[in-house]
């Protein structure tokens, strides 16, 4: 068997990165944190908060929720109080659907 190398993932990022991920403002990662009982990152002893792979799940569904699909925060909140279950899973299900499309189109640019 090939030897095939391993992504190294870190355990946990600052918030100012989770925010380049999201090119969002840092401060609306701590609003959205007050916000939804979902995102709990860590702290360190100095207040810093470290978001672990969870914890940025969380935060794509959120803003899948509130930047993409137009929610309220209200409106977000309740969806995922009553219908959060299902809701995740209808996303997990696009993005692979996604990841698919990407990986085939990709393919289909290699062809001659």
């Amino acid at each position: 068997m090939p030897y095939k190398e391993r992504d190294i993932e870190k355990q946990y990022y600052s918030i100012g990165e989770v925010a380049a991920m999201f090119e969002v403002a840092p401060s609306l990662i701590r609003f959205w944190e007050t916000e939804f009982d979902i995102l709990k990152p860590k702290k360190n002893k100095k207040g810093n908060r470290l978001f672990s792979p969870k914890d940025i799940e969380n935060l794509r569904f959120v803003y899948h929720l509130v930047k993409e699909r137009g929610y309220t925060i209200q409106g977000a909140r309740e969806m995922l109080k009553t219908r959060g279950v299902q809701a995740r899973e209808k996303f997990e299900m696009v993005q692979s659907l996604e990841k698919i499309k990407e990986f085939l189109n990709s393919i289909k640019a290699q062809l001659p």
